[in-house]
């Protein structure tokens, strides 16, 4: 198409050719052209925010769920600078999304004009690529490749910044069809080097999830892992990397992991890391697996090259799409008999994920999780969390199913789940969303609750309450026992607040009062939020404050 449009129309148009269905956005003046056109645009769905931070998660969690960039608009300056922490989260995360921002008139630039900032300069370190397109008929071209670099070897933020008079120029452009990102194959030789180096390994663990995993990379990797007999253990908020159904899926690794499974990863002599990078979380430190970790093996398979050899002395680094690389394993000849290990891991974890009741405690999270897996199928269920100790009851107990199950940041940003549920919510309306917050979590996105109400979405939110910032209380009182200073809050009802703003809420105090609660939430349509109040002193799934204190 190539017609005389405003460049806001040209944009439209370019997100519409690129497969664009869905914009969430925070609306400003910068970028009024845009919104203008959208209102011609049936094709796109414009959810509308209560605050760019939530904006930006939200768009990090669509793409996260349809492996193409969610989309997000803000304006310059206030807007800008609060989008900047999803674009963090889906670096840090490897997903691809696209953050559009409103920027001042080109005329007034260097002036420091009105809310303006150098956005380029300012978001060049958090993202894939950071720009400005001055010129309207560039329009197509700098979409299209803003698709291309979000989706293609470890996916990611860009950022364009559009500056508001150069989305009124009415220009002729032609538009760009739409860009799928390139498939990256295998080395014959590295094939063959894998497979020898398989057949050779005694005691091989997988550890995967991330870059480009999607539904049809954990079927292959699953098949290959069962006919192996060799556990698989997912990253830090992996979990969802493959079924944890599978005879082979061993657990987590992260904050809290199964001590048997990090034994299991100690001994192994061949660590097979696919999609993973094998960060800061999912290695303790980089000490459960040491950057020239002597003993062991490593292959390390990744979509980006340069993600290989950057931390890990790598025995075989093999570049290649993660569907490939599954694909491909699972296509090996595989021994006749699989190694009897991975069904061990497996019933570690099934013994390590089952709550046991906690003498003494009142409101009991592990049981409360149970009542949950009781109802709901891991199949068809969307658990949405943001930061804080709350998460590991549900990172231990829930057990998830395939991928795009788990919503929940790597880069443990606070205030993500109750955004990525809306996101969830609108994205699989056929499936029970889920958003777990602690109370300091919550309260940093919890307005958008008003989205999810504005927008018809169907979520339970839970939020568990505990009077304090429930990580930070555990690190003070591990490094200055008893001394208390920051990390106490005082709360709103979050059952009354939920009411206010439209949803259906209760308050649970005790375990036996939370499965008949769950119950009649699950009943009710729409926004359902129940607030459980619990105990500090319960800090964590295994240990107490006093516990800590002792120590």
């Amino acid at each position: 198409m190539s017609t005389k449009r405003t460049g806001g129309r040209i944009l439209v148009d370019n997100l519409i050719a690129q497969g664009c269905d869905r914009i969430f956005q925070v609306p400003g003046e910068s970028f009024l052209a845009v919104l203008d056109a959208l209102h011609d645009s049936s094709e796109i769905d414009v959810v509308t925010c209560r605050q760019e931070g939530g904006a930006a998660f939200m768009a990090c969690a669509d793409g996260t769920l349809t492996q193409r960039p969610g989309i997000c608009f803000v304006t310059r300056g206030p807007g800008a600078t609060n989008a900047s922490i999803g674009v963090h989260v889906a670096m840090q995360d490897s997903q691809p999304m696209i953050l559009f921002i409103g920027d001042v008139d080109r005329s007034m630039r260097d002036r420091e004009g009105f809310q303006e900032v150098d956005l380029p300069a300012m978001f060049a370190p958090l993202c894939k690529w950071a720009t400005r397109i001055e010129d309207a008929r560039r329009i197509p071209e700098y979409i299209a490749r803003a698709f291309n670099v979000a989706t293609s070897g470890r996916p990611g933020p860009v950022v364009i910044a559009l500056p508001e008079d150069m989305l009124c120029d009415v220009v002729e452009a032609v538009d760009r069809p739409r860009v799928e990102h390139a498939i990256r194959g295998l080395d014959p030789a590295a094939y063959d080097d894998l497979l020898t180096r398989l057949r050779a390994a005694e005691r091989p663990v997988a550890i995967v999830g991330g870059a480009g995993w999607d539904g049809a990379t954990s079927g292959a990797f699953d098949a290959f892992a069962r006919s192996w007999g060799i556990p698989v253990a997912g990253a830090f908020r992996r979990q969802d990397a493959i079924g944890n159904w599978s005879k082979c899926w061993a657990g987590n690794l992260g904050y809290g992991p199964n001590p048997t499974l990090v034994a299991r990863i100690k001994a192994a002599d061949l660590i097979l890391a696919v999609g993973a990078r094998l960060g800061e979380a999912t290695t303790d430190g980089y000490t459960l697996i040491t950057p020239d970790h002597p003993g062991q093996l490593l292959i390390h398979i990744h979509p980006d090259p340069s993600e290989l050899n950057q931390v890990y002395r790598t025995d075989l680094a093999i570049s290649a799409s993660v569907f490939e690389a599954a694909d491909m394993l699972a296509r090996l000849p595989f021994p006749e008999q699989p190694n009897p290990a991975a069904e061990a891991a497996h019933a570690e974890w099934l013994d390590w994920s089952t709550p046991k009741p906690r003498s003494g405690v009142t409101l009991d999270l592990g049981l409360c999780v149970a009542a949950m897996r009781e109802r709901l199928s891991a199949a068809d269920t969307i658990i949405c969390n943001g930061a804080g100790n709350f998460s590991g009851w549900w990172h231990r107990y829930w057990h998830y199913g395939n991928p795009g199950t788990q919503l929940a940041p790597t880069a443990g940003a606070m205030g993500y789940g109750v955004p990525a549920a809306v996101a969830g919510a609108l994205r699989c309306p056929e499936k029970t969303v889920v958003a777990v917050a602690g109370d300091g979590d919550f309260l940093m996105n919890g307005q958008e609750l008003a989205t999810a109400i504005q927008h018809g979405v169907n979520m339970l939110v839970i939020v568990v309450d505990n009077g304090g910032y429930g990580t930070i209380r555990m690190h003070q009182e591990r490094e200055y026992p008893a001394r208390l200073s920051g990390t106490e809050l005082s709360n709103p009802d979050f059952a009354l607040l939920g009411k206010a703003y439209g949803t259906w809420s209760e308050t649970v105090e005790t375990t036996a009062q939370f499965a008949p609660a769950l119950d009649r939430a699950l009943a009710h349509p729409g926004v359902k939020l129940l607030h459980l109040k619990t105990d500090i002193e319960i800090i964590t799934n295994g240990t107490t404050i006093s516990a800590i204190r002792k120590r």
